[in-house]
């Protein structure tokens, strides 16, 4: 008996195994806010909201920021049209598109933010060793070494509307000595809106998907 007992335990605990690993696989059900994310599946919400989101994303797979969104599917519509238009559709610099938006992630302490972007950063021009001297957000303002006149004016703009709000003079004639009013206006509004996506993620709590 003890020997059936023995191995019938055996049996369930093998069978167990492939379970927890399959399961530790699946993207989270709840963020770390307690909010939950929309299933990556049809349910995800509607068809003319998720497909757009999808046709953005590689492979057409959700991210934890659009599963988080889509608890309100007319807030998720509205999120896509407006970054689909900032990433898509400005003619304001990929490389400073991309170089506030890594200074929002320090500033706001966003890790979900640096996590999407680092790549995009590096795809843009950017190098690893900017990215390690962006950690540094007050050294960085400094750095003539890894920042150019543009970027290192770029930086100034994001730090001043990140942690102050209110942008000195100084600043503002720095970034329209180096860009045209239409990118100076595309610029901000990048920055404003990365705001907001940061904000958004530290608040629900996104964790970065999974590899």
């Amino acid at each position: 008996m003890k020997t059936m007992h023995t191995a019938v335990l055996g049996v369930l605990l093998a069978s167990a195994i492939p379970l927890a690993s399959a399961s530790a696989a699946e993207p989270p059900n709840v963020s770390r806010s307690g909010i939950p994310y929309r299933p990556d599946s049809d349910a995800a919400g509607p068809a003319d909201v998720v497909a757009p989101i999808r046709a953005r994303r590689p492979g057409g797979k959700l991210l934890n920021l659009d599963r988080m969104l889509l608890n309100s599917p007319a807030f998720a519509q509205a999120w896509n049209t407006m970054f689909g238009t900032i990433r898509q559709k400005l003619a304001v610099p990929a490389k400073l598109r991309e170089l506030a938006i890594m200074s929002i992630g320090v500033l706001n302490h966003a890790d979900y933010e640096w996590f999407q972007h680092e790549g995009e950063f590096l795809k843009a021009g950017g190098t690893k060793e900017q990215l390690a001297a962006l950690k540094n957000a007050s050294a960085a303002l400094k750095d003539s070494k890894h920042f150019d006149e543009a970027e290192l004016a770029t930086l100034a703009l994001t730090s001043e509307m990140t942690r102050n709000i209110e942008v000195k003079p100084a600043t503002m004639k720095r970034i329209r000595a180096v860009l045209p009013d239409e990118q100076v206006v595309e610029l901000i509004g990048t920055i404003a809106g990365y705001n907001m996506v940061s904000r958004f993620a530290v608040a629900t709590g996104l964790e970065p998907e999974a590899s």
